[in-house]
């Protein structure tokens, strides 16, 4: 089949196999690192616990607003500031556009991340941060739902928690479209993301790995 008959459906296909084609992948991604989970993630749900002011919100409450859903706790040594403050750089990219943004930071050590110790830790990093906290089975349905894993281990005073780094972003309607493997790092892709954020806030349309991998090859036809 030449590329003139190709169908957007099979130019898919092709961006598909060339993401799970490392070789392929590596000569073809010079674009976002993000990857488009638009109609292959859930929607932006759950029922939990804001610090700011101890009200019960929903998914539903943030819809307005281009979010970012990241999980991590308040006594991380250095994964969870790294991430925050690479998301704060990311904000004072989007400048006034932020205000359009909420980092919904879901802790998922509610033991020892009381309110308080939520409300806290979240306003560091500024007003657009909001501290979620949950039950136990509050946490669990919400983490499967987005497939984040976590643990929380304590024995006598060794305490070890592990999580997932990743960030997901959803639309003002609360799909999600966006999912950033990693902001844990000293040389994020702070345009790319900044970027992708601005593209969501003003026409609802990321353009992450899939999107740009697809706009290459409909270059091609």
């Amino acid at each position: 089949m030449t590329c003139a008959g190709m169908t957007r459906r099979t130019l898919l296909a092709a961006a598909t196999a060339i993401v799970t084609t490392p070789t392929l992948a590596a000569g073809l991604n010079k674009g976002p690192s993000n990857i488009d989970v638009s109609g292959s993630s859930p929607p932006l749900a759950f029922t939990l616990t804001r610090a700011s002011d101890g009200k019960q919100v929903t998914g539903s409450d943030f819809h307005g607003k281009v979010v970012l859903l990241y999980f991590g706790y308040t006594f991380c040594p250095d994964v969870c500031p790294l991430t925050l403050t690479n998301i704060d750089a990311v904000l004072k990219g989007l400048g006034k556009q932020a205000e359009d943004v909420r980092v919904l930071f879901v802790t998922v050590d509610p033991v020892r991340d009381t309110l308080p110790v939520l409300k806290q830790y979240a306003a560091a990093f500024g007003p657009e941060v909001v501290g979620l906290r949950g039950t136990p089975d509050q946490l669990a349905t919400l983490a499967q739902r987005y497939r984040i894993a976590y643990s929380v281990k304590r024995s006598g005073n060794d305490y070890q928690v592990t999580h997932s780094s990743a960030i997901y972003a959803f639309d003002g309607t609360g799909a999600a479209r966006l999912l950033i493997p990693s902001f844990a790092n000293t040389s994020p892709d702070i345009t790319g993301a900044t970027t992708d954020l601005r593209r969501l806030i003003d026409t609802g349309q990321p353009r992450g790995l899939f999107s740009h991998l697809l706009e290459v090859l409909e270059g091609l036809v």
